[in-house]
């Protein structure tokens, strides 16, 4: 088995055991688990000391696994999506099949597609969204590599990702807008 799906089958062993783990995306490193599982998303917030649900974004494979999680979503979410040349995190209402602790009161959820062949395999592999959040500590800055993740959360985890699989990331947190049912939209980070 090549590296590259041997650190996917391993770090998926590890989120369907309800672990969490810390892995390079297309953007900075963040930790992760199976956005399915409240009681791994409930270890992520006490390891950021945070329950900021806004903090917490999920990843997906593509459209199509958006929509399975997402109800609501207008069209031109997902066109704007296919036209964003970095990054881009879609907060798109009528949030259902997550785990209850990652939707705020508004019903949302952050979603993102990420170009990125770590993620994208272990989402494949997977089959749900996985949960991605700054691997840091809340109110602490976000780190851009591993290096600069702090020892706290480093020990904190089940399982971290070789930095090897990094890729080419933007090493600043992703763009964001939100969107409603109607097609409204508002621009929350460029």
């Amino acid at each position: 088995m090549e590296p590259l799906q041997q650190a996917v089958e391993e770090a998926v062993a590890v989120l369907r055991d309800g672990g969490i783990i810390l892995y390079p995306t297309d953007t900075v490193w963040g930790i992760g688990c199976d956005a399915t599982n409240a009681e791994a998303v409930e270890k992520i917030y006490r390891l950021k000391r945070s329950e900021n649900k806004k903090s917490m974004l999920v990843l997906c494979a593509s459209a199509d696994m958006v929509v399975r999680y997402v109800h609501k979503a207008p069209g031109i979410a997902f066109e704007v999506e296919e036209m964003a040349t970095s990054p881009l995190t879609l907060i798109l209402p009528g949030a259902s099949g997550v785990a209850p602790n990652l939707i705020p009161d508004e019903g949302t959820l952050g979603v993102r597609i990420p170009d990125h062949a770590f993620c994208q395999g272990m989402l494949k592999r997977l089959g749900r969204p996985i949960v991605s959040t700054s691997a840091n500590l809340s109110g602490e800055a976000t780190p851009r590599d591993l290096s600069e993740v702090c020892q706290e959360i480093i020990d904190g985890v089940d399982y971290v990702v070789d930095p090897r699989f990094e890729g080419k990331p933007t090493r600043k947190a992703s763009s964001i807008i939100l969107f409603d049912e109607a097609g409204g939209f508002k621009i929350i980070r460029e």
